[in-house]
């Protein structure tokens, strides 16, 4: 296991954003580090900070519906197994929690997607990989195979997550980012970026093949896989709108593919 911060604190950087959690539990500390490997940013200075205070086991769900919302300068974000509030502005904050990693892993999730979402950014329910210098994400509902095109993923290709691709806007385009935030591979995704080439809606089917997507249903296929949690009707326009710019300098189109390694021939 990798040996903790003397700080007591373990800073996780995600898509240029990094967010310092503090804890006095040396064992949870290490637990940190051990879980987002990779990600670990320890020399450099939080973007935000976060105390978490270790609460006994309880019987809440991590299945409760999140609520997300915003009360003066304040967001406070809820979850069965956590109460989290934070202020932006001071870039402090402070998370109620048991001893469980992935209820970080939820937290930092919503940290993100409210960052972004000033940003023109997004989390999106999606695979995503790079090849020959440019990533490509894989959309689609639960089954659709996002897992399934991360594994076949050729030497040649660095797959970023198999489940949750995060999304910034750049002075030069949109790039995707590697995430920590594993889906059914287990593993972290590698911590690289890269220009998104494109977006391919998932359908499994008899043939490899590629179909164009007319915009309207890019823009829908987009807000349906889009991760958003928050209460917010500004931030919501605002997302809306990020989707609508995205298609508009994106292609969206849908892969049909029978699960086998010949469907990265057609992902150059």
């Amino acid at each position: 296991m990798i040996a903790a911060d003397a700080s007591g604190r373990a800073t996780i950087a995600i898509g240029r954003v990094k967010v310092g959690l503090r804890t006095s539990n040396k064992a949870f500390l290490d637990l940190l580090h051990h879980r987002y490997t990779g990600y670990i940013a320890d020399r450099e200075a939080p973007d935000y900070e976060f105390d978490i205070v270790l609460t006994p086991p309880t019987d809440t769900d991590a299945d409760d519906d999140v609520r997300v919302f915003r009360e003066g300068s304040d967001w406070h974000l809820e979850r069965g197994d956590f109460h989290a509030h934070w202020n932006p502005g001071a870039r402090q904050g402070r998370i109620h929690q048991s001893a469980n990693p992935y209820s970080i892993d939820a937290v930092l999730r919503i940290v993100h997607t409210l960052v972004l979402a000033n940003e023109g950014g997004f989390l999106m329910h999606s695979a995503s990989a790079v090849r020959n210098g440019k990533a490509f994400l894989f959309a689609g509902v639960s089954g659709a195979g996002k897992t399934t095109i991360s594994r076949l993923a050729p030497d040649d290709a660095d797959v970023l997550t198999d489940e949750i691709s995060y999304v910034r806007k750049e002075d030069d385009g949109y790039h995707a980012y590697g995430t920590p935030f594993a889906g059914e591979l287990a593993r972290a995704g590698e911590n690289l970026k890269a220009p998104i080439d494109a977006v391919y809606l998932l359908a499994q089917g008899p043939d490899n093949r590629i179909d164009d997507v007319d915009a309207a249903d890019a823009a829908r296929a987009l807000l349906t896989n889009i991760l958003f949690f928050a209460e917010d009707p500004e931030l919501v326009q605002a997302v809306f709108h990020s989707a609508l710019e995205f298609v508009d300098r994106v292609p969206v189109r849908r892969l049909t593919f029978v699960p086998d390694a010949r469907v990265w021939e057609l992902i150059q």
